[in-house]
């Protein structure tokens, strides 16, 4: 950090550096700086000294970046952002004692979010926030304090506990499940549209490895829907829309409710599972200590979540 130190000359001129060539000028720089634009210039004029080179191309009115300050605007941006997520995540720990809880949307909407009342009738006073996400973030870095993740249960910096082993079974609305016929003791899915999910980031099966681990020499059709949210499917195949994968842990209430109707024994077991995972680095709070034991003691005891 002396290096760095010695090069810029003060930290300030890196980020007064960042507002003159976001805005690409050093008025409107200095208008959000709360500073005065001759303090900006010789700000920016100090740094190019520092660094031996011009950083920017002074015009009418404003200001252009040379190919150095391009390269330098890259690299100062990306590291105020790291920064600024770092010193939020921090100022976090000393707000109210609220429990973050990531997961998929399809998992808060229909196997959390029935059960909510009976997390708030156990622990009142618990300030639950749900977070929805298309990835997997960093817990550490986003400060969340329990996230649900498909894997083998290892990961690093993370505490891990079973919520369900991953076991698929397709899924449909009664009035569609009831068209499926066994022909030689194999699904007649080839010939039945099928809901197909396509996450952007996350991986996750779909239907041709289904037919794979079967042993299916038919192809799966690619027409049908394509969905790239499972929250998105299931609401498909509850509409009538085809079939679809249904993760016994997410579609076992529906299936009990009479929503969806399901063929258990034309069952995946892949070999992963479901987790909830927390961070090695930072103690739970008591109340994210709750939730935890909520989840899993519910995912242990309630009647009906038990594997196909």
């Amino acid at each position: 950090m002396q290096d760095l130190w010695k090069l810029v000359s003060s930290p300030r001129h890196l980020m007064v550096f960042e507002a003159a060539a976001r805005h690409q000028s050093f008025t409107r720089a200095a208008e959000e700086l709360h500073t005065h634009q001759p303090a900006v210039s010789t700000a920016i004029k100090q740094l190019e000294q520092s660094l031996g080179v011009v950083l920017f191309i002074r015009e009418h009115r404003k200001v252009a970046l040379t190919s150095a300050g391009a390269r330098l605007h890259s690299d100062v941006t990306r590291s105020l952002e790291q920064i600024l997520l770092s010193a939020r995540s921090v100022q976090q720990l000393t707000v109210a004692d609220h429990v973050t809880l990531n997961s998929s949307s399809a998992f808060s909407h229909y196997w959390l979010m029935p059960r909510l009342v009976e997390l708030h009738a156990r622990h009142p006073d618990i300030d639950l926030r749900i977070q929805s996400s298309d990835r997997e973030p960093d817990i550490d870095a986003e400060n969340i304090s329990l996230a649900v993740r498909r894997g083998n249960g290892d990961w690093l910096g993370c505490h891990a506990a079973l919520i369900a082993d991953e076991a698929i079974y397709p899924v449909a609305s009664p009035q569609v499940m009831s068209k499926v016929q066994d022909v030689h003791g194999r699904p007649n899915l080839e010939k039945q549209p099928l809901i197909h999910l396509e996450e952007p980031v996350r991986d996750r099966p779909g239907w041709r490895q289904w037919f794979e681990h079967f042993d299916y020499t038919t192809r799966p059709p690619d027409n049908g829907l394509i969905l790239n949210d499972y929250a998105l499917v299931l609401q498909a195949a509850i509409a009538g829309e085809g079939i679809a994968f249904g993760w016994w842990h997410v579609t076992d209430r529906l299936i009990r409710q009479g929503v969806l109707a399901a063929r258990k024994d034309w069952t995946w077991k892949t070999g992963l599972g479901f987790y909830l995972v927390w961070s090695k680095k930072h103690e739970l709070t008591g109340a994210a200590a709750q939730t935890r034991d909520w989840i899993l003691e519910t995912c242990r005891s309630e009647p009906g979540q038990s594997q196909p």
